[in-house]
């Protein structure tokens, strides 16, 4: 799918069947997040969860060389500093909760760097898929940022607190293969590969029952997330409504007709 041109950083959707991609693009700074980004995500997610026809929704970055570097440091001075780093800190907690609260699966699409603020977003999706180049990073420590906590839980989520503590305390750069190992990523592919590697897990994902879907993710992140006191009437409010729905009919009908159930979501 080729990019459409955009001279200002922005993010954007765009719908291909029942896959939303969401375009974080400013190619100018290897697609960094600059504050308005931050402000565009919860209103971008809003739209792609508005939106019927999609089912699974995908992040990347612009064009092949970096899914994101982060954050824009050139606005750090003004931005993230004194009196105005409550307010940048608030754009981040609205962005990540609006990833990591979307109800349909979500999945990044990793080309070349993803560090810092870019990491952090792809730690809010469900899937991570990367390419060969890809490399991983959170340089906090070398800029003398404090890393805050409420961004800690996807990674933490991801990996286990001994790698956290290294990403960390080093600030280096992980390359892939060290990144997948850990838990950063689900799956490593070639740089050619990864774009239909990617369309042919939405597409997967995309074909089964939008219910039964979204009941297995809110569950898995309620229990993850909520280990000690997890919503389980909401949970069994959920799967009840999976067997009472029209795709479980549906679901039943093809099994027994043997051919691939045409799922509704409702």
């Amino acid at each position: 799918m080729p990019d459409t041109p955009c001279e200002t950083p922005s993010l954007r959707l765009e719908r291909e069947g029942q896959i939303g991609f969401v375009i974080i693009s400013n190619p100018a700074r290897m697609n960094a997040f600059t504050a308005g980004m931050w402000g565009q995500v919860p209103e971008v997610i809003a739209e792609a969860e508005a939106d019927p026809d999609i089912r699974v929704i995908v992040l990347r970055g612009a064009g092949e060389k970096a899914f994101s570097a982060g954050a824009d440091i050139s606005e750090f001075e003004n931005a993230r500093s004194g009196a105005s780093a409550a307010a940048y800190d608030a754009l981040n907690d609205n962005a990540f909760l609006a990833l990591s609260g979307c109800s349909k699966p979500t999945i990044s699409m990793i080309h070349g760097f993803c560090m810092g603020g870019g990491l952090a977003v792809a730690l809010c999706t469900d899937i991570r898929l990367a390419d060969e180049a890809a490399q991983f990073a959170i340089p906090a420590a070398k800029l003398g940022l404090g890393y805050n906590a409420r961004w800690m839980r996807p990674l933490l989520a991801a990996v286990p607190p001994a790698r956290a503590k290294e990403m960390l305390f080093t600030g280096r750069r992980f390359k892939v293969a060290e990144a997948h190992a850990m838990g950063l990523v689900n799956t490593v592919v070639s740089a050619d590969g990864l774009a239909e590697t990617t369309r042919t897990l939405a597409a997967e994902i995309a074909a089964n029952a939008p219910m039964t879907v979204r009941t297995a993710k809110r569950t898995i992140d309620e229990l993850t997330r909520n280990p000690q006191t997890p919503d389980i009437a909401t949970l069994d409010a959920m799967v009840d409504a999976c067997f009472k729905s029209e795709d479980y009919a549906e679901g039943r009908l093809a099994f027994m007709q043997k051919r691939k159930p045409q799922f509704k979501g409702r």
